[in-house]
């Protein structure tokens, strides 16, 4: 895409992308765009004293009423919850707290290693969470600390691209660390998007060119928010169920939805479930790309398999019909 169509900035601890179908256009997008990151960041950072999620994290126990970003952001996240049966789930804050994950990922990432991970109780689940529609008031259960990680960026970038494209009248998309919305009429030749285990990666990195002309696309992966602790390294995507990372068949998955909140609802879903994921997907009609950890690819309801630079996984046929 030429230069004058988009620009890139830092968002989210991560680099943030508007493009544009009329170059025109592009300032504009931009500065909306930038607007929404901040109004996000500042709703709904767990890394910010300031933020109202520190706030309403600070109240566990008492119903705070809260703006409408971190309301819908919440109630974003409890509707992956129910959506996911739970492998989705916005109460594991003390479970990445325990594992070293408390302040931004860049200062995580370059100070020294973080203490092995304490123990921690079980996760508290998100039916600990009250919202009240009526009031935007929202209840956490003692004990509870709120994580919208897996939901939250996604969200804003739907927000973002749908803000833009009011503000332009032409087609846009924005991207939030791999976390992708489209609103409005694509070009002609559609949005190319490389699609690879780490966003920040260059074109030359395995991986494979799509073109998308709607809707939102999202990949959640174990091998980009690494970070070291003195009892090994670990990574951000935390299984409930166990309170501990997640490690399961996948270690990227990239769906595509209707928008890029439930594209990455189903992203991160399918990292926490594993081997099981591809016939829940099938079942969704979600098109999706799935990384073994060994590097293979499985390509699942409908996703192309042209141009792919990583090596298709076999899929035997069992005799009952199933697959393995």
């Amino acid at each position: 895409m030429p230069s004058n169509n988009l620009m890139r900035f830092d968002a989210f601890g991560s680099v943030g992308v508007v493009a544009v179908a009329d170059p025109a256009a592009l300032s504009r997008a931009a500065q909306v765009v930038e607007q929404t990151v901040a109004e996000f960041d500042q709703a709904c950072s767990r890394f910010r004293s300031d933020s109202e999620l520190s706030e309403l994290n600070a109240a566990a126990g008492r119903t705070v009423r809260v703006g409408p970003v971190l309301f819908e952001a919440v109630s974003a996240a409890l509707r992956a919850a129910r959506l996911t049966g739970g492998d989705v789930d916005p109460t594991v804050g003390q479970a990445l707290i325990a594992l070293g994950y408390d302040r931004d990922f860049a200062a995580l990432a370059s100070d020294a290693p973080a203490p092995a991970p304490r123990p921690i109780a079980s996760i508290p689940g998100w039916r600990a969470v009250t919202v009240r529609p009526e009031d935007s008031t929202v209840r956490l259960a003692p004990g509870v600390t709120l994580d919208l990680g897996a939901t939250a960026k996604a969200l804003a970038a739907d927000r973002a691209a749908d803000r833009a494209f009011d503000a332009t009248g032409c087609g846009v998309l924005v991207s939030f660390g791999g976390d992708l919305a489209i609103a409005g009429a694509a070009p002609a030749e559609g949005w190319g998007v490389r699609v690879t285990d780490d966003h920040r990666a260059g074109v030359e990195a395995p991986g494979q060119w799509i073109t998308l002309r709607s809707g939102g696309l999202a990949t959640s992966s174990t091998f980009v928010r690494r970070w070291r602790t003195e009892s090994g390294e670990v990574h951000h995507l935390v299984d409930p169920a166990t309170g501990q990372p997640t490690d399961g068949a996948w270690r990227t998955a990239s769906v595509t939805a209707r928008s890029c909140l439930d594209a990455n609802i189903a992203s991160t879903a399918t990292i926490i479930r594993g081997s099981e994921a591809a016939g829940w997907l099938e079942g969704l009609r979600l098109p999706s790309r799935l990384v073994g950890v060994h590097g293979t690819v499985r390509h699942v309801a409908g996703w192309p398999t042209e141009g792919d630079d990583l090596p298709e996984v076999m899929t035997v046929v069992l005799d009952d019909g199933g697959r393995a």
